[in-house]
C-alpha cells in the first residue's frame, strides 16, 4: 500500500470512529442525565425543526420529546465528534507520513487514533469525578434550562463533555508522541 493510499483511508476511517466514540460517550451520558438532551441538547440541535421530535414544554422553557431518545443521543454524539475525528485524524496522518511505508503508516496512525480516543474517553470518566468533587459543590455558571429538575446529574454530563473535549486535545499529543516513536523504533 502507498503512503497516499494509506492517508486517504485514514482521512476517510478517521471522522467515523470519531462519531462512533460521540456515539457511545452520548450514550453514557444519556443514561447520567436524560434532560441534558431533552432540555439542552436535542433543542440546540434542532431536533423539533428536523421533525425528530415534538417540543412538550412551552415555546419560552422547551422539552423535545423523541420517541426514541437514544436514536437522538446517537445523532448528537455522531454530530458532535465526527468533525474532530476527522481533524485528528488529518493531524496524526501527516504525522504519519514520517514513517517508510504506506502500511507503517495506517498501522502506526490507526493505532495512534485508538490510543487518542482513550485518553479522550478517561480523561471524560476524570470529568465525571472532577464534576463529582468540585462543581457540585459550587454550581458552575453555565446555562440552566429553566425547568430543570436535577442539576447535578446536568453538571455532570456538562463535565465528562467538557472533559472530553480537553481530552480528544491531550489524545492528539499522546497519538503524535506514539507516532514519532514508532518511527524512532523502526529506524534503531
Amino acid at each position: 500500500m502507498n503512503k497516499f493510499l494509506a492517508l486517504l483511508l485514514i482521512l476517510i476511517i478517521a471522522p467515523i470512529l470519531g462519531g462512533l466514540y460521540g456515539i457511545l460517550n452520548d450514550q453514557i451520558t444519556y443514561t447520567i442525565s436524560s434532560e441534558y438532551y431533552t432540555k439542552f441538547k436535542f433543542i440546540q440541535f434542532g431536533f423539533e425543526n428536523w421533525g425528530l421530535g415534538k417540543n412538550i414544554g412551552t415555546e419560552n422553557i422547551p422539552e423535545i420529546k423523541l420517541r426514541n431518545p437514544r436514536v437522538g443521543a446517537s445523532i448528537i454524539g455522531f454530530l458532535a465528534t465526527w468533525w474532530v475525528g476527522m481533524i485528528i485524524g488529518i493531524l496524526l496522518g501527516f504525522v504519519g507520513l514520517i514513517h517508510k511505508n504506506g502500511k507503517q503508516l495506517f498501522l502506526i496512525t490507526i493505532k495512534s487514533f485508538v490510543l487518542t480516543i482513550v485518553i479522550a474517553l478517561l480523561t471524560g470518566i476524570i470529568g465525571l469525578l472532577y464534576g463529582k468533587l468540585f462543581l457540585l459543590k459550587s454550581r458552575p455558571n453555565w446555562y440552566f434550562p429553566e425547568n430543570l429538575i436535577d442539576f447535578d446529574r446536568f453538571i455532570l454530563v456538562g463535565s465528562v463533555h467538557n472533559f472530553s473535549y480537553l481530552g480528544g486535545l491531550i489524545g492528539l499529543i499522546g497519538g503524535i508522541t506514539y507516532s514519532i516513536r514508532q518511527k524512532k523504533k523502526y529506524v534503531e
